[in-house]
C-alpha cells in the first residue's frame, strides 16, 4: 500500500456556548438547530475521506497504519498522539483548568491517563474579543476560593484582547477561558480532560447545570508565575511562503504558512504531519498524485512522503503540526541562524 496524503472528515460537537453558524470555515453548517462548539479534525472517531483508508475511522486506521506512514518518532504510540480542533464560542467557555501527565496518570487512568497541554491560534476575531489566561499576580488558593464563593472569580484572571493571528501557549495547571467573537484553532496532546471551576450558572435544555470539578481543579492549578501565555511567532525560512513557528513542546510543534505562490513543505521521515487549511483553495501535490484542497479541511501527510507541494489558486493560509524531537528541532533551527534566545520564546521544554 503506497503511502499518500489523505483527508480527514471533521466531527462536530454541540456545546451550550457554541455557534449556529460555522461559516466561512464550514459554510454548510449554517442556520443550525442547535449550537456547535467544536469541530474535531483529528478525533479518533473522525472518518477518513480519501486514499486507501477511506471510510474507516482515524482511530482504527492508526492501529493498522504501517510504520512508513507513522514515522519512527511515533511508531510505538498505541493511540493517535495529536488532537487538532476548531472552537466556535458565542458565549464564554467555563472557567477551567487541565491537569498534566503526572497527575492524570495517577488520578485519571480511566480517562486515558494523559494530561492536556495545548496552544490556541486565533483564526479570526471580532473587535474587542477577549480570553482569560492565568491568574493575576498575588492570587492565592484562598483568594481563589473566596472569588468562587462570591461569584467574582472571573475578576481574578488575566484578561487578554485577541486579534486574528494571535497565538497562546496553555500549559497544564493554567486556569483559562475563551470568550465570544473569536474562532480558535487548538492543537494539543490527545486528551480531553477538563476540570470546570465555574460555568456562569448555565443550564442545558433540560434545566441541568454541567458538572464542576473544583477539588481536582484546586489540586492542579498553578497559583504562581504563568507558564506560557501569548507567544510571538518566530519567522522561519521558506520559498514561496511566509512561514512562522507558532509554538512547540514535546507534544507538538505548530507552524503557520501563508502561501501566495507555489511552495513546498519538506516532510521529515521521522514523523507524519497534519495540515489544516485556514483559508484559500488550490491543489496539494506529491510525487505520485495531487488532490484539491479548500478551507476547513484537514490532511494527514505520511512520514515517508518526503515533500508535499501547496499550489494555491487563492491565497492560502495553513497550519502545519507534528510531534517533534525537540533537541533535533532546535539543532535544525540553529542551523538556520536562529538564536537560542529566540527559540526560548516559542519552544516550551
Amino acid at each position: 500500500m503506497r503511502p499518500e496524503p489523505f483527508r480527514i472528515e471533521p466531527a462536530f460537537s454541540p456545546r451550550l456556548w457554541g455557534s449556529r453558524t460555522l461559516a466561512p470555515l464550514f459554510p454548510e453548517k449554517s442556520n443550525l438547530a442547535e449550537p456547535l462548539g467544536e469541530a474535531w479534525l483529528t478525533g479518533v472517531d473522525c472518518r477518513i475521506a480519501s486514499g486507501p483508508f477511506a471510510g474507516k475511522t482515524l482511530g482504527a486506521v492508526w492501529r493498522e497504519m504501517p510504520g512508513e506512514w507513522r514515522g519512527r518518532r511515533v511508531a510505538d504510540e498505541s493511540n493517535f498522539p495529536l488532537l487538532v480542533k476548531f472552537i466556535f464560542p458565542t458565549e464564554k467557555l467555563s472557567l477551567q483548568v487541565h491537569p498534566d501527565d503526572a497527575y492524570a496518570s495517577v488520578r485519571e487512568k480511566a480517562a486515558g491517563g494523559r494530561g492536556k497541554t495545548e496552544m490556541w491560534h486565533a483564526v479570526s476575531a471580532l473587535p474587542g474579543a477577549q480570553l482569560l489566561l492565568g491568574l493575576k499576580t498575588g492570587v492565592s488558593k484562598e483568594k481563589f476560593l473566596k472569588g468562587l464563593s462570591s461569584h467574582t472569580l472571573e475578576e481574578l484572571f488575566d484578561m487578554r484582547t485577541v486579534r486574528a493571528g494571535d497565538t497562546f501557549f496553555v500549559a497544564p495547571g493554567t486556569p483559562h477561558s475563551i470568550g465570544p467573537g473569536v474562532v480558535i484553532c487548538e492543537v494539543q496532546e490527545y486528551a480531553d480532560l477538563t476540570y470546570r471551576v465555574y460555568d456562569f450558572g448555565r443550564v442545558d435544555a433540560n434545566g441541568k447545570q454541567r458538572e464542576l470539578h473544583i477539588e481536582n481543579a484546586l489540586q492542579v492549578t498553578n497559583f504562581g508565575k504563568l507558564a506560557g501565555g501569548q507567544v510571538n511567532p518566530l519567522p522561519l525560512p521558506a520559498n514561496g511562503a511566509s512561514r512562522s513557528l507558532l509554538a512547540a513542546c514535546r507534544y507538538f510543534a505548530t507552524e503557520r504558512w501563508d502561501c501566495t505562490s507555489n511552495c513546498e513543505i519538506a516532510v521529515d521521515p521521522q514523523r507524519f504531519e497534519v495540515i489544516v487549511i485556514l483559508e484559500g483553495a488550490g491543489n496539494l501535490a506529491w510525487p505520485d498524485g495531487t488532490a484539491r484542497y479548500q478551507r476547513g479541511e484537514c490532511w494527514l501527510v505520511p512520514a515517508s512522503q518526503g515533500r508535499i507541494g501547496v499550489l494555491p489558486e487563492a491565497s492560502t493560509s495553513l497550519i502545519r503540526t507534528f510531534v517533534p524531537d525537540i533537541p533535533a528541532l532546535k539543532t535544525e533551527l540553529h542551523r538556520d541562524g536562529i538564536s537560542a534566545a529566540a527559540l526560548a520564546q516559542v519552544i516550551f521544554d
